[in-house]
């Protein structure tokens, strides 16, 4: 091969401030990174699986690792990664999706939270930590992910998050938590464009909109400027049919009459979406603010293509991962765990080769050096 199975993450991660003490050293940190990153793409779920990993494939490892003192015992493992600043590998990780993957333009970034039921300490009055993603849905990619801070909420987490982020000419969808104008206008000066759920918890911004399309629909849009589209899918059973509207005239609402509350307001979006199973037949209505332009077929792709982060990543961890049955609670284990995980997800979801879900995906790594080099180059 032309590089070394650990040359991108040489580049991206060799800079770690390394957390230990110098004369306690018996293992480099970038064979310790190098390590757990593919054993968890091979399938490894803790650091007990780490170092057994490690330790059946030692002679692999020394033909591009150093391992001055062999393979780190999983204490080693656990130890460093409670104490690696988190903030610094979140940082490497964005910085390597950022110069290994290009975004395609245009595309929609979801964002979104989701808890590690396990990583709780009841004993130490410790809550399980909640980590909030962007997912690249075009590109089937983990942009990045911070941790919500203890005592705070997903609301503070998302500007921290989005500003880490190139999202230069994308769409960027979060739900309701999400609708407050310092994340619009953190959107748009990180060059994207937003489309943003508006629920109860909105109070007056939400009934004014609600207000506002049940009045036009009352007159069946007559004279009014708007734009609509519908979708219907059939598959599994099931028939989802969505129609979209959406608005671009809204200064009649006492609650957006000052657009610059929310940051290049430019569209009010109203989906209504009926799911067909047999004779059970079901409707939902949400409703979005937007920085585009009336477009309801956009805006309708953008909705659509949020539950991406809800089946291609959560899910995903929860299944293939194991993420919710994660006992690793030290310190910033937790965290810095997570980040693994979202490694080896979007390294293996970039290999394209073997015809098989992420689980066989990950076997195969594990009994297959040379596929698992495969993986390692993106």
């Amino acid at each position: 091969m032309s590089e070394s199975p650990t040359a991108r993450i040489t580049d991206y991660f060799g800079s770690l401030p390394d957390p230990r003490i110098e004369r306690r050293k018996q293992h480099l940190l970038l064979d310790i990174v190098a390590i757990a990153v593919c054993a968890v793409i091979a399938g490894a779920d803790g650091w007990t699986d780490i170092e057994q990993f490690g330790r059946a494939k030692e002679q692999w490892f020394r033909t591009f690792l150093a391992l001055p003192n062999g393979i780190p015992s999983h204490d080693t493992f656990g130890r460093v990664f409670a104490r690696l600043d988190p903030q610094a590998f979140q940082q490497s990780f964005v910085d390597w999706v950022a110069a290994i993957h290009e975004l395609t333009q245009g595309q929609i970034v979801a964002v979104d939270g989701k808890t590690l039921r396990r990583s709780h300490e009841r004993t130490l009055g410790k809550g399980a930590i909640y980590m909030v993603s962007a997912w690249a849905t075009a590109n089937r990619l983990v942009l990045g992910q911070v941790k919500v801070a203890a005592k705070s909420n997903e609301i503070t987490a998302l500007p921290e998050l989005l500003r880490l982020l190139e999202l230069s000419g994308c769409i960027v969808t979060i739900d309701a938590l999400g609708c407050q104008s310092d994340v619009a206008e953190t959107i748009v000066q990180q060059g994207a464009d937003y489309v943003l759920a508006v629920k109860e918890n909105q109070g007056r911004l939400y009934e004014d909109v609600k207000d506002l399309f049940d009045g036009y629909h009352g007159i069946a849009f007559q004279s009014i400027p708007h734009g609509y589209a519908k979708t219907v899918h059939k598959g599994h059973g099931r028939i989802e049919i969505r129609e979209c509207w959406t608005l671009g005239d809204f200064e009649s609402l006492d609650s957006l009459r000052s657009q610059s509350v929310w940051k290049n307001l430019r569209s009010l979006v109203m989906v209504r979406a009926e799911r067909r199973i047999g004779t059970k037949v079901s409707h939902e209505t949400r409703y979005f603010i937007a920085s585009l332009e009336p477009n309801p077929k956009l805006a309708l792709r953008a909705v659509r293509q949020r539950w991406g982060i809800e089946n291609e990543l959560h899910w995903v961890l929860d299944i293939a991962f194991r993420e919710d049955e994660s006992r690793v609670r030290k310190d910033h284990a937790p965290e810095n765990l997570a980040v693994l995980r979202h490694m080896a997800l979007n390294l293996l979801k970039q290999e394209t080769t073997a015809k098989v879900g992420m689980h066989a995906k990950r076997l195969k790594a594990a009994w297959d050096e040379n596929y698992l080099l495969k993986v390692l180059q993106g």
